[in-house]
C-alpha cells in the first residue's frame, strides 16, 4: 500500500474551530490539503481560515453546524455540493461528552453527546464515504479515544459513544476493504483542548499531550496504511489493551476508583450546561 498523499486533496474536518480540530486542520494544510472547516462557531472559522490562508497556499471553505442537529449531516453535505467539491479525506474529530455521575447530571448533555458523537458522525460517514467508494478512492479517519477500550464511570456516556466508533470504524475499514477508501480509527488518550471547561474537573497537564502532536502523528499512521492510531505517549497503546485482559468488572472497578481519584464523582458546573 502507498503512502497517501495529501497534496491538493480535499480534507473535511468536523469540529475544526478550536483544540483538536484546529490542530488536524493546520496540520493538512501544511501537507498541501485544501480544506472544509465544520463546527457550530462560523466567526471562529472564518478566523482560522484566514490564518491558515496566510500560512499556506491552500484553499478553505468554511460551513457553519450543529452538529447535534440531526440533519446536519446532509446540511453540511449540501453546502458542500453547494462548493463544488468533493472530499477525498473526512476526518470525523467533532466531539463532546458529559462528565460525573450520569444519574446526578442533566440529561442533556448526554443526549448531545451521543448526537455529535454518534449521529452525525455516522451520518456523514454514509453520505461522504458511498462517494468515495464510487470514485475508487478516499479516505476516513474517526477520532476516537483511548476511553473506547473500557467502561468509565463518571463518563459512562462519553466512553460508550467512543466504543461504538471504535466498533464502528473496525467494521467499516473491513467492508470497504480493497475498494480505494482507507478508514481508520484515531485514539487519542488526555489531550489539551479544554475538554472539561465549563466544570470542575480538570486534566493534569504532565498527563495531557499538546494537540499538534496529537494531530501529526494521526496523519502520518493514516498516510502509511494503518488500521488504527494511538496518536498519543506510548503508554497510552498499553493502557488501551490491557483492559482486555483483565475481567470486565475488574477494570470497571479500577476505572471507576481512578476518575473518583480525579474527582469526577463530585464535578460542578461553572456555567449554565447548554441543553440543560
Amino acid at each position: 500500500m502507498h503512502d497517501y498523499d495529501y497534496t491538493d486533496t480535499t480534507a473535511l474536518v468536523t469540529g475544526a474551530s478550536k483544540g483538536l480540530g484546529e490542530a488536524y486542520a493546520r496540520d493538512l494544510a501544511s501537507r498541501g490539503a485544501h480544506l472544509v472547516l465544520v463546527a457550530r462557531s462560523g466567526d471562529a472559522l472564518h478566523a482560522l481560515a484566514d490564518r491558515i490562508r496566510e500560512a499556506h497556499s491552500v484553499r478553505v471553505d468554511v460551513v457553519a453546524a450543529d452538529l447535534s442537529d440531526r440533519r446536519s449531516p446532509q446540511a453540511v453535505v449540501d453546502a458542500v455540493d453547494g462548493l463544488g467539491l468533493d472530499v477525498d479525506l473526512l476526518v470525523n474529530n467533532a466531539g463532546t461528552g458529559a462528565v460525573g455521575p450520569f444519574l446526578g447530571r442533566p440529561l442533556g448533555p448526554t443526549l448531545q453527546s451521543v448526537d455529535v458523537n454518534v449521529t452525525a458522525l455516522v451520518g456523514l460517514v454514509h453520505l461522504l464515504g458511498a462517494r468515495m467508494v464510487a470514485r475508487g478512492h478516499g479516505g476516513i479517519v474517526n477520532v476516537a479515544s483511548t476511553a473506547a477500550f473500557q467502561p468509565m464511570p463518571y463518563q459512562a456516556s462519553y466512553a460508550a459513544t467512543k466504543a461504538f466508533v471504535l466498533s464502528f470504524t473496525e467494521a467499516l475499514a473491513e467492508e470497504v476493504r480493497g475498494t480505494g477508501v482507507r478508514v481508520m480509527a484515531a485514539h487519542p488518550g488526555a489531550t489539551d483542548t479544554g475538554f472539561f471547561d465549563g466544570t470542575t474537573a480538570s486534566m493534569n497537564p504532565r498527563f495531557t499531550d499538546a494537540p499538534a502532536d496529537v494531530a501529526a502523528k494521526t496523519l502520518d499512521d493514516f498516510a502509511r496504511g494503518a488500521f488504527l492510531s494511538f496518536p498519543g505517549r506510548r503508554s497510552q497503546r498499553a493502557a488501551a489493551f490491557v483492559p482486555r485482559l483483565l475481567p470486565r468488572p475488574a477494570v470497571t472497578r479500577l476505572t471507576g476508583r481512578l476518575n473518583r481519584k480525579l474527582g469526577l464523582r463530585d464535578v460542578r458546573d461553572l456555567a449554565p450546561v447548554r441543553g440543560k
